[in-house]
């Protein structure tokens, strides 16, 4: 079910038990190469891959692409949504369909920079509606296996304008990206930090944070179909509702 899609009746006929996916993503400098809605792009497109495959269980929300990217606001045209307007955003969202007698919702992330607001929006939210059953979780925590299997540069997991988020792009939508301007880019603490927090650009010159030269759209599949593998089983289970175990 797509919420934008549906009129009022079709939502008052929907299944109350379905999980409520909410994609989260941004519109940020994404490097020479990737358009700046790349975060949102691949959140969607996970997404409206689980629906498809769900289309009984999962009621999906347009993307909430404006996200928390202030660490990205020296590069032109970055958007940055502050914590409080995002919480509320998200708020806003699941306590409208909560009115209407939807009780799953789950928040699925598509930047690193929103992982803090949503968990305190969810947070927030369940100790408000405690009958609620949230959830959340960035795309990309499903497909880390196949990530660091597949990728050639040093960096094994995904970064920002990398191999991984080039790689996927090129396969969801590679008329929007521009490969000849690829470069391998951004700087790591010697010796290595746990806690560390910067600026991006504190740590690229372009923007990049990985080795994009290295992307492939066959790599952009294999990751892209792990992501949706991995989170339609969630979204299957978190629909399902928890048991006692044994």
């Amino acid at each position: 079910m797509v919420l934008a899609r549906m009129t009022w009746p079709d939502v008052d006929a929907a299944d109350r038990d379905a999980a409520v996916l909410i994609p989260v993503g941004s519109l940020e400098q994404h490097g020479p190469h990737l358009p700046l809605f790349t975060d949102s792009i691949l959140v969607t497109g996970v997404a409206e891959a689980v629906e498809r495959r769900l289309p009984d269980r999962v009621l999906l929300t347009p993307t909430l692409w404006m996200g928390a990217s202030s660490h990205h606001l020296e590069f032109p045209g970055t958007l940055d949504n502050p914590f409080d307007a995002m919480i509320g955003q998200l708020t806003g969202a699941v306590e409208s369909l909560a009115r209407h007698g939807f009780h799953r919702f789950y928040v699925l992330n598509g930047h690193g920079g929103n992982a803090d607001p949503i968990g305190i929006a969810m947070r927030t939210l369940k100790a408000r509606h405690p009958n609620l059953s949230l959830g959340y979780s960035g795309y990309y925590q499903f497909c880390a296996e196949q990530v660091a299997d597949l990728l050639e540069g040093p960096y094994k997991i995904i970064r920002h304008a990398c191999e991984a988020e080039t790689s996927l792009m090129l396969h969801l939508k590679p008329e929007w990206v521009r490969f000849e301007r690829a470069v391998d880019d951004g700087l790591a603490p010697n010796p290595p930090l746990r806690g560390g927090l910067f600026f991006f650009h504190e740590q690229t010159v372009d923007g990049v944070l990985g080795h994009a030269t290295l992307a492939t759209a066959e790599k952009g599949r294999r990751i892209f179909e792990a992501a949706v593998e991995g989170v339609t089983a969630e979204l299957a289970a978190f629909a399902h509702g928890v048991a006692l175990e044994g």
